[in-house]
């Protein structure tokens, strides 16, 4: 089951970001613009958020928000200074793309986007410091057209760090062992069967599948796992440079929220 988006919403990088770790700021920047002009390639209308220097992490924008089948579900990030990106993330999905909204109740919920593995057919939600039980509930009760699967990873990673979409029912997945472990609990508790694409470098597991092309980290990044893309992948392919921004996130997925606008808006 293959998700057509309309819209990406990305957030410029600020200032500040250099204070969160070892970033070259000017080629952060270019990687975050190359990869916002690849998106408009793809026929995709990217809305980009001007920075804000008092959230340094706000470039990471699929934290803030889970969207799906026309409504969007805003996270709780357990960290206090990402709390301000909630107001503006919630003000573009509704006044510019008129996307219903569902805010969590349960103040004790926990919930980060990029623990949110959406197949087309099922949600997984990773379990980490980033997101909790009450957070992957929250996804359940917001989509319960979807089955909602919980799965553990560690405390320091989210879960697409480790398994990302790499097509229609393809699981791109790395190959140490924390991510065949991840791979293990999902195929457990799944109820579709998916195909997986395993990859030498786990950081290379982090892809993007857009409308039929998969866009993931150039070779020079992720050698060995570039030719067994080369090699398994069928359909088009579109490279882009993260190594910056990927030193703070999961990856390329992590610095946009891909939407898919239906014509008719639901009623929620």
């Amino acid at each position: 089951m293959s998700i057509r988006y309309t819209h990406a919403v990305l957030c410029r990088i600020p200032l500040s970001l250099r204070n969160c770790g070892e970033v070259q700021l000017e080629e952060a920047k270019k990687q975050h613009q190359a990869l916002a002009e690849l998106l408009r390639e793809l026929g995709i209308d990217v809305i980009e958020m001007p920075p804000d220097e008092n959230s340094p992490l706000c470039v990471f924008v699929e934290d803030i928000a889970i969207v799906c089948n026309g409504i969007a579900l805003i996270a709780q990030p357990n960290e206090p200074s990402r709390h301000k990106e909630i107001e503006i993330i919630q003000t573009v999905l509704k006044k510019e793309l008129e996307i219903p909204l569902i805010e969590i109740s349960d103040k004790n919920a926990c919930l980060d986007g990029g623990d949110v593995l959406f197949t087309g057919r099922e949600f997984f939600i990773g379990l980490s410091r980033f997101t909790n039980e009450a957070g992957a509930r929250a996804v359940a009760a917001a989509f319960p057209e979807y089955p909602c699967v919980p799965i553990k990873v560690a405390e320091s990673k989210r879960l697409k760090a480790l398994v990302t979409m790499a097509g229609s029912e393809v699981i791109c997945v790395g190959a140490g062992k924390e991510s065949q472990e991840v791979l293990k609990r999902i195929e457990r508790e799944a109820t579709y069967n998916y195909q997986t694409l395993t990859v030498p470098e786990d950081e290379a597991a982090n892809v993007l599948y857009i409308n039929g092309t998969l866009i993931h980290r150039i070779c020079d990044e992720i050698p060995l796992s570039s030719k067994v893309f080369a090699e398994k992948v069928e359909f088009p392919i579109k490279v882009l440079s993260i190594s910056e921004l990927a030193k703070l996130s999961s990856g390329l997925s992590s610095c946009c929220l891909l939407v898919h606008r239906p014509r008719h808006i639901r009623n929620i």
